[in-house]
């Protein structure tokens, strides 16, 4: 069993604004750029005699591989962040997928390796952070932590009352090193180019905005306040639902650095892809809908998907943590996204190519036929449109991968041309992140049928569909009722 992970930073710990902050940026940051050179030289020489694949190949991969989980292990901050964000994707378009496990296994240390503070720092960090002493906050603590993140750990405890609650602490002096990471966007942008493949291609993506709306995401992952609000919006729209449960906050025991709440327990990532077919397809189908469906109700992501914000139930229920990270999307970016999704769902080519173009993806002028956009949305959705139940495995997702990001894949000309705002960058590391988790767990259902209820408002096919359809609809039945005993008709 495994309990609440995830955690954070502080802006009091953010450097100063002025030389010194420079100089640190660039000490930090200068042994990343000079690997990147190396490793662009190296690439270059290699192909140019033709030894890019083969064991020459496989030693030049590991071997850059490694320096990049050790130097961004050192780092401690943005760019830690998002190679661990490309540690569980099944595929990477940038990198031949014979060597893909060899950059998988080297960067899932970024995620297993954060050395734990000692428990006197985290003591008196959690006491400067809620003005009192433990003993008078909790009735126990236990200093041996559950979980230690990039930026944060996690502990048990128990409050005088008796309830069982996770603490996570923030790392005093993480934050500095996040925010000099995200000053410096253009080696934000390179490795984000390094590690799709796109650097070095030319390609209407806008790589800088993406780095932005990164850095801007990142930044409010600082403040715990801002996680806290998060998870109670999505507490209070899943409090009672029949399969996603969400842990709720303790106010009074949440600060900037330091964030409490009701402990959940349940079975890890690990466990997780080892059980039986009917749990997986049944937590596959819960992380699903919990993407998507709350997409689709609420115009809300919750945008980190990754194995360790998730505990897995033997009801088939999963819990979902770390709110630190969601996308909000205005209605005109949610209507675009839902019109391609609904014609590309009809097998409409015309108005898969309109919505597109109306959505700001393509440009009417671009030398891009109707049909290679098409291609571009269809191809990746196949486990909407295949035979039922499709089974979503790690090599349906690289080549779902290749179709969509790769700028020499088999959609490379839709996608060098591609314009999208940098606001659908989330939607992105979304979708790779929930279709590596489908994908890792081998789940087999009937995607065709949900994919019918979010764009056509189709009705519940899957047994947890309709228990998802029905608590919505007594939810909002209750909160009609509510309404008109207000006396407001107010939606």
């Amino acid at each position: 069993m495994v309990s609440n992970f995830g955690v954070h930073p502080d802006p009091s710990d953010a450097p100063p604004n002025g030389g010194g902050a420079s100089l640190e940026r660039l000490r930090r940051a200068a042994p990343i750029a000079a690997l990147s050179a190396r490793t662009a030289g190296g690439a270059i020489a290699l192909g140019a005699r033709g030894k890019l694949t083969g064991p020459e190949g496989r030693e030049f991969h590991a071997r850059t591989a490694e320096r990049y989980a050790e130097l961004l292990g050192r780092s401690k901050g943005a760019l830690m962040k998002t190679g661990q964000m490309m540690s569980f994707v099944s595929g990477n378009p940038a990198v031949p997928a014979e060597f893909q496990p060899i950059y998988h296994a080297a960067l899932q240390r970024l995620r297993q390796d954060a050395p734990p503070m000692e428990p006197q720092l985290a003591c008196s960090t959690l006491e400067r952070e809620l003005r009192g002493s433990t003993e008078s906050l909790f009735a126990e603590v236990d200093w041996n932590p559950l979980a230690a993140a990039s930026i944060g750990q996690v502990h048990a405890a128990r409050l005088h009352d008796g309830r069982e609650v996770a603490v996570k602490i923030q790392y005093p002096g993480a934050a500095a090193a996040i925010h000099a990471d995200l000053k410096n966007h253009e080696l934000l942008a390179a490795f984000i180019g390094l590690i799709t493949g796109l650097g070095a291609k030319k390609v209407s993506f806008d790589i800088r905005g993406v780095a932005r709306e990164i850095s801007a995401h990142i930044s409010q992952e600082l403040d715990y306040r801002l996680e806290a609000a998060n998870q109670r919006e999505f507490a209070e729209i899943y409090r009672g639902h029949p399969f996603i449960h969400v842990p709720e906050v303790i106010d009074e025991l949440s600060s900037t650095r330091v964030l409490t709440q009701e402990l959940a327990q349940g079975k890890s990532w690990d466990d997780a892809v080892l059980a039986g077919h009917e749990l997986r397809d049944s937590w596959a189908e819960a992380i699903y809908r919990f993407v998507y469906a709350t997409h689709h109700r609420f115009r809300l992501f919750h945008a980190d998907p990754h194995p360790g914000n998730y505990l897995f139930h033997d009801d088939g229920s999963v819990s979902f943590l770390d709110f630190g990270c969601i996308k909000r999307f205005t209605p005109e970016h949610a209507d675009a996204m839902i019109a391609v999704g609904r014609a590309c769902l009809r097998g409409d080519v015309r108005g898969t190519w309109r919505a597109s173009v109306e959505g700001g993806f393509w440009r009417s002028s671009d030398p891009v036929t109707p049909e290679e956009v098409f291609a571009y949305w269809r191809e990746p959705w196949e486990l909407w449109w295949a035979e039922q139940p499709f089974t979503v495995t790690p090599e349906y997702v690289a080549a779902w991968m290749e179709r969509r990001f790769s700028p020499t894949g088999p959609s490379a000309n839709a996608f060098r041309y591609i314009t999208a705002s940098p606001e659908y960058a989330f939607l992105s590391r979304i979708e790779m992140g929930e279709a590596s988790i489908v994908g890792a767990l081998r789940a087999s259902n009937y995607w065709g049928s949900m994919a019918a209820e979010f764009f056509e408002q189709a009705a519940p096919f899957t047994p947890m569909g309709k228990l998802e359809h029905a608590f919505f609809a007594e939810r909002e039945a209750g909160g009609s009722t509510a309404r008109r005993r207000a006396g407001t008709s107010a939606p």
